[in-house]
Parts: C-alpha cells; structure tokens; sequence
C-alpha cells in the first residue's frame, strides 16, 4: 500500500470537515445505495412493498451484524473465514441442547459462549502462535463446520420454543421492519462508538497500518486482536441463535458462504483489504447494498448465478476505485499556494 493511501497531509485539511466527510469511498457507497434504492422503488414491481422490505431485513441481519466485528478485523489487517461455520456450530448446538432437554434461555446462553470460545482460539492462535489468521480461521472454518454437521449428522431438529420464534417474526408497528432489527442498532452503537470515539478504537487503526509503530505508540496490540477474534465469534454465535428463531430450524450447514458475503460486503463498505482504513457506516452500506440489489434482481427474474456476477463486478469495481483514488489524488494539479508559494 502506497503511503498516499494512509497518510494525510495538510493539503488534505483544505477543505470544509463537511466536505471531506463527504468525499469518502464511503459516502459514493451511501450515493449509490440510494440511487438503486430509489430506481427499483419505480422500476421494480413490490419492491417498496412492506412484506419485501420485512423479508430483506430478515435475510439481511446476519450478515448486518457479523459485518461489525469482521470490519474491526480488516481494519487491524486481519480476516475470519470461519463465521459461517460458527454460525452453522452455534445453530446446531442449540438444537442438540434443547432436544436434550436443556432450558432454552440456557442453550442459548452455552452456543453464546462457544461463540466466544471460538473466536477466542482463532485470535489465540494468531496472537500466541504467530500464525496467519487467514490459515487459522480456514482451519477453524472446516473444524466448527466439521463439529456442527458430525454433531447433528442429517437430522433437523424443530420444535422449538413458540413464545421465543415469535419473537423473529415481530414488526415495528406497521412499518415492515423486524423487530430483531433493533439488535442490530443497538450493536451498530456499540461497535460506532467502539471504533470511532474510544481509544481502543485509534488501536485498531494504529494496528493495521503498522503492528510494530502501534506496539511503540503504547497499544496492546495482542490483547486488541485477541478482542476483535473474539467479538467475532460472539456476535456469530449470535446469527446462529437469529437463524435458529427465524426458521425454528437447527441444521449442521448453516451458514454456508455465509463469510463470503460478509467480507465482499465489508470490502464494498470500504474497508482496505491491507488494513488501517474504513467506517462502519460504509460497512453498513455496503451490506445493505448487495442486499438491495441482490432484492431487486430476484424481483426481475434475475438467476443466481448472474447476481452473483453483478455483485463480483461490483466488488471488482470498488477494489479498483480504491487503489486508483491516490493515485488520482498525487497526479492532480497543484496551485502555487499548495506548492508553498505565493499567488500573483
């Protein structure tokens, strides 16, 4: 990564706090979230229908969530490929746990916290160890994978509680918008404030545009890791639980490619793949983005397959945006101020 990409000069400050928060990679994300929401409302037939926006919030929210801790991840330059099978580990032992007879308000609480045991073996692995974190969390993925399917084999466990299903069907009033969506607001607080207004958060940032300067700057760079891996698994943990209530449904292969989509989206949001840069707000745009769109081209008939080339291009897209965006900026033309000297 170019050192334009994660520098900031004073030439940088030149401008309105209003017009640099404006014209971010973010905001273009935001822009063109709108943009294909506001053309499909007129173009697509039910898409602004409230039983279409209640049934994309559902599909949504997992990857909502799990987009918060995984974009803390990138940040610090590291990833986790084994949400999704977190997810599939953590509905299936809710299953297991209640057909045995275990409260459920209980079972919950244990697919929580082997949630974050889980994470807190990836971040283990990586911090202690030293290993590549991609190379662990691929291990861990075919692990918990391994557990959920070897745990339930081809069983589907029903049956669960009605009085907690319920609860994932709720809507706000007559809006169309579940009400487990407030669990995702009440995370996406959390982790805004967690990232952009606490000091652990400059140590995210600290840490993936330079592990060994952020050590010097005073940052626990192996406890921040171990933290952001372990949120990771909790709040994975978490979709599983979502996942179970959605469909009153435990199965082994939950969640497959789930991490995939989540990490497409948090690189769309604009996030760097090289770490030290990125907003949750992006993030949250660039999930609702796929989702939109994905939403809108099923309406029209559109295949998976080709969806999913729609979304690559885009993906693509941004990527190539990003790494030319400094480029531009070092090539544009100064005035004789910016040089340092004097206008006539």
């Amino acid at each position: 990564m170019s050192a334009s990409d994660t520098t900031r000069s004073y030439l940088d400050y030149g401008h309105s706090a209003l017009r640099r928060w404006m014209l971010t990679r973010e905001m273009a994300i935001v822009a063109l979230l709108v943009l294909v929401v506001i053309v499909s409302c007129f173009t697509v037939p039910y898409y602004a229908d409230k039983m279409t926006i209640y049934y994309l919030c559902q599909n949504m929210l997992p990857n909502l969530m799990i987009a918060l801790p995984m974009a803390l991840v990138m940040i610090a330059a590291d990833i986790d490929v084994s949400v999704g099978s977190m997810v599939g580990l953590s509905c299936s032992l809710l299953g297991l746990l209640y057909a045995a007879g275990v409260p459920f308000v209980l079972a919950m609480l244990i697919a929580l916290a082997v949630g974050a045991v889980g994470g807190f073996l990836n971040g283990w692995l990586v911090t202690r160890i030293n290993l590549p974190a991609l190379a662990v969390t691929i291990g861990t993925m075919a692990m918990f994978r391994g557990i959920a399917v070897g745990m339930l084999g081809t069983r589907t466990i029903t049956n669960f509680p009605a009085s907690w299903t319920a609860v994932a069907q709720w809507e706000i009033g007559s809006t169309g918008i579940p009400v487990t969506m407030l669990v995702f607001v009440a995370l996406l607080v959390a982790f805004i404030a967690l990232l952009h207004f606490t000091s652990f958060g400059r140590g995210v940032f600290a840490i993936g545009l330079n592990k060994q300067a952020a050590a010097f700057a005073g940052v626990n760079v192996r406890r921040t890791r171990l933290i952001l891996f372990t949120l990771t698994g909790v709040v994975s943990a978490l979709s599983g639980v979502y996942w179970t209530l959605l469909y009153s449904t435990a199965r082994g292969d939950v969640g497959s490619g789930l991490e995939l989509q989540v990490i497409a989206a948090v690189v769309l949001g604009g996030v760097s793949v090289f770490g030290g840069r990125g907003a949750i707000h992006g993030v949250v745009a660039g999930v609702l983005l796929i989702g939109a769109l994905t939403s809108a081209l099923q309406l029209t008939g559109v295949t998976a397959e080709v969806i999913n080339i729609i979304t690559g291009v885009l993906l693509i897209g941004s990527v190539l945006v990003a790494a030319f965006t400094p480029w531009l900026r070092d090539k544009r033309p100064h005035t004789a101020t910016e040089k340092g000297g004097t206008q006539p």
